[in-house]
């Protein structure tokens, strides 16, 4: 379904911070930002959370650690004992080895492919830029369209004093 979208360009980085402070104090959505390089003080000027990926490797890794050790005492414990030297069944030492790298291995396949499901990077996605030459020189905010008339005007308004370089309404599948 396509929404209905302004896209301010802009060619300073300050105006750009500035607009997009401006616009969430207003109320006003702020879908993204289009910047050729990263830019200090955006993420806080866009309110953006803290990153739950940190969890999800967490849960990711016991989840690895939990199978290789169920696995490794299932192996030598209950279905294929096998006397070596005397030695016990289950001894910890022997399974510290897979143990570890099935921890690694699950902690990092979940996390690469929970980050790219999250960020919707998939093959055969569209790309969708919001101008063509923010890949460039150029600054794009990108505001989710306000329904009431007034409140949209007033939006071009608050861009137009930020100093916009060019507003453009377009529709994108967000």
């Amino acid at each position: 379904m396509a929404s209905k979208i302004l896209v301010a360009t802009f060619t300073q980085v300050d105006d750009m911070l500035r607009a997009v402070k401006q616009a969430r104090r207003e109320m006003l959505r702020v879908y993204d930002v289009f910047t050729p390089f990263p830019v200090h003080g955006l993420d806080e000027a866009l309110g953006v959370r803290f990153t739950r990926l940190a969890k999800i490797t967490l849960i990711a890794a016991l989840t690895g650690l939990s199978f290789a050790l169920c696995l490794q005492f299932y192996a030598n414990v209950l279905d294929w004992p096998l006397n070596v030297g005397g030695k016990p069944d289950n001894t910890g030492l022997a399974f510290v080895p897979i143990s570890f790298e099935l921890t690694i291995l699950f902690a990092g396949l979940i996390t690469v492919g929970s980050f790219l499901l999250r960020a919707k990077l998939f093959p055969g996605k569209k790309v969708w830029l919001a101008h063509k030459s923010v890949t460039d020189d150029t600054f794009a905010v990108v505001i989710r369209r306000p329904p009431a008339e007034d409140v949209h005007q007033r939006a071009l308004a608050l861009l137009k004093e930020c100093n916009a370089a060019n507003v453009t309404e377009a529709e994108a599948d967000l």
